[in-house]
């Protein structure tokens, strides 16, 4: 099931412009897949699936070409220059707010940027929980994300 809804993504995304998991999972489902929009989410993030522009301000769900170019340290500046609005944290959990849409985009390049204090992340559609260990690195990894925003 897992790998006919991949290809079913890969398709949709193909041919129609989504902008969001909603536009997603309602995609799926008009062609009777049934999905949540956690699902969706970790679709997304296996897939490696990225936001490029539309060329009208807006961006739109594509299928990586280039790994390597994915995740650069320069694509995760600007992902979270351009996406990124803020940042706070409570015991060993960061939370990353971002513009609609791009939590998984960014959440994605922090996963494969592969900083060993981070355990793993968690995206919704505009917010990220990160998971740090052990509690006292959280303090270097928000001074981490933070200069990257300016």
């Amino acid at each position: 099931m897992k790998a006919t809804r991949h290809a079913r993504i890969k398709e949709i995304i193909e041919h129609s412009v989504i902008e969001t998991q909603e536009e997603l999972a309602n995609a799926l489902r008009e062609q009777h897949i049934v999905v949540t929009q956690a699902t969706v989410s970790r679709d997304i993030k296996e897939l490696m699936l990225i936001k490029v522009p539309t060329g009208d301000g807006r961006y739109r769900y594509a299928y990586p070409t280039d790994k390597e170019l994915m995740y650069s340290k320069n694509r995760l500046l600007n992902l979270f220059r351009d996406s990124v609005v803020g940042l706070n944290f409570s015991e060993n959990i960061i939370v990353v707010k971002t513009l609609p849409g791009a939590a998984n985009a960014v959440a994605s390049t922090l996963d494969y940027a592969k900083w060993p204090e981070i355990i793993g992340t968690v995206a919704g559609d505009d917010n990220i929980f990160i998971v740090v260990k052990p509690i006292s690195a959280v303090e270097d990894i928000m001074k981490r994300l933070q200069d990257m925003l300016n």
